[in-house]
């Protein structure tokens, strides 16, 4: 696995993305999938116990109808008195003594005899019960006809609920030419459905209630140990990714080790984003490669210029020295010295390219003493004046006073001589060069003024920024690399702690601040 990390991505991740703690975060993966479980035990437990329910009670509507599907044709052929019309008070009382009878056999009956439409003829009872005179004879002919029960008909005490029933048809009678009528028994009145949902469904919901509790303790133990050895791999592989991303000094907090799965995303999200962050770094550094690839070779060609020029002058001169025929035309003496001048700028040049890889190499300074500025400014003026008439170099403002430096003092030198040196030979016939020297709190500020033409645009602007003169190099619009003096003093600036910046110049030319820290 790269180790790269993640984010959050996101954020976040990144995370966004990251660190973020959900509501379920407390309870584990295996403990959800079992709470999961349960609730679908119980949903499922509560849907079976409804169709049991509804299975159960059609089942005893069946079996009802079913026991007492002979009941009408047993009460016409045992009293067939019921099947004629009351024609004394002997027949009411018959009818009351049956009616009597049924209700002590099974008090849930209702008895009505119906005429050859289906319309109520009589009911034994008490009189006014009847709401319904109309009952619908489709479903008493199916039931003569054999059909499978339950079947239901209608109530004739005008209940909306269809009710199972029992029914037989009269014998014709003799010297009567009408259709005969049916005797129509109503199986589960109204009485009988009130006593069963207040029985039914306590016994029933109880042995659900029962039957879901004993189910989901079975099962909640079989999911907790099945569960829980499923996820052991996974809740293993969350504390190991967990362990990995720790180890980042930029990972995000740890979510608790009770949520695998967000542990996993969280160290998923972590990776990804340090390894995202690692590839853009590669990327750069590539970048960062090519760009100093190209650098080098761009300062090795311009080197090459600046070294073939000199030297190519040097050999020209001394072959015309080494030729009688030549020598005898140009004096020797002016051909040495264009030869002398030639090699003192190849020795200028490399010394230059030398001090400034040896510069740009050091982190630190190693020779360290203190020293007082003020005398090294006053030196290094004297140094490259040269007592020429008028002074082409003077110190100007008023003296500061001792400034103690804590520096290397062959690097100081070395910076003042080459601002100096590059003030005379850019400037210096434009009038004399001034050096002045001020302190600024805790600074010491070397101002160098010349009169020449001003510093080229990118040269001006980097050394504003405080950019590197030498990364990548500045081309002269001769040719070869230019600022080596200026590179190596900014190099030195650097190392001390200061800077090298250009001011405003109102009368013109290059004016220039060495600034460098004092000593504490």
């Amino acid at each position: 696995m790269n180790q790269a990390g993640t984010s959050a991505r996101a954020p976040d991740a990144t995370g966004a993305t990251m660190g973020r703690a959900p509501g379920g975060a407390g309870r584990s993966f295996t403990t959800r999938l079992c709470l999961a479980l349960m609730a679908l035990l119980l949903g499922f437990a509560f849907v079976v116990g409804l169709l049991a329910r509804e299975v159960l009670s059609r089942q005893e509507d069946e079996s009802l109808q079913r026991l007492s599907h002979g009941l009408a044709r047993h009460i016409v052929a045992h009293w067939p008195a019921i099947t004629q019309p009351d024609r004394d008070a002997a027949d009411r009382t018959e009818r009351q003594a049956l009616l009597r009878m049924l209700m002590v056999v099974n008090p849930a009956v209702q008895v009505y005899v119906l005429d050859a439409n289906g319309r109520v003829d009589a009911y034994i009872g008490e009189p006014g019960m009847v709401r319904q005179h109309q009952v619908d004879l489709d479903p008493v002919r199916r039931f003569l006809g054999g059909a499978a029960p339950p079947l239901r008909g209608t109530d004739p005490m005008g209940g909306s609920a269809p009710r199972l029933f029992s029914a037989a048809m009269f014998a014709q009678r003799q010297g009567d030419s009408r259709p005969p009528g049916y005797l129509y028994v109503v199986l589960d009145s109204a009485a009988r459905q009130q006593v069963a949902s207040q029985l039914s469904p306590r016994y029933a919901w109880q042995g659900v209630a029962w039957a879901v509790a004993a189910a989901g303790l079975l099962m909640l133990a079989l999911g907790l140990f099945t569960f829980r050895r499923l996820s052991l791999p996974l809740r293993l592989l969350a504390q190991r990714m967990q362990r990995y991303s720790s180890a980042s000094p930029t990972a995000q907090p740890l979510l608790p080790m009770g949520d695998e799965v967000t542990a996993i995303e969280q160290a998923f999200d972590d990776m990804t984003a340090r390894i995202e962050a690692q590839a853009e770094r590669e990327r750069e550094n590539a970048e960062r490669e090519r760009s100093q690839a190209a650098a080098h070779r761009e300062s090795m060609a311009s080197i090459a210029h600046d070294l073939r020029t000199p030297l190519t002058a040097l050999h020209g001169q001394l072959e015309a020295l080494a030729n009688p025929a030549l020598a005898s035309v140009h004096p020797p003496e002016r051909l040495l010295g264009t030869a002398l001048a030639q090699s003192n700028k190849v020795r200028r040049l490399s010394q230059q390219l030398f001090e400034l890889a040896a510069l740009q190499s050091a982190e630190q300074l190693v020779h360290l003493e203190r020293f007082n500025l003020d005398e090294l400014v006053s030196d290094a003026v004297h140094k490259l004046d040269l007592g020429a008439k008028p002074a082409l170099v003077q110190l100007s403002g008023p003296a500061p006073g001792p400034l103690a430096l804590d520096g290397d003092l062959q690097l100081i030198e070395r910076a003042l001589t080459n601002l100096i040196d590059n003030a005379l030979r850019h400037g210096g016939d434009a009038g004399p060069v001034r050096v002045s020297l001020q302190r600024l709190g805790q600074l010491a500020q070397v101002l160098i003024e010349d009169h020449g033409p001003g510093l080229p645009a990118e040269l001006h602007a980097r050394l504003a920024q405080g950019a590197s003169l030498r990364d990548p190099p500045l081309r002269r619009s001769s040719g070869g690399i230019g600022g080596l003096g200026l590179a190596i003093a900014q190099r030195i600036a650097m190392l001390h702690g200061g800077s090298l910046q250009p001011l405003p110049a109102p009368d013109g030319g290059t004016r220039l601040c060495l600034a460098l820290p004092l000593a504490s």
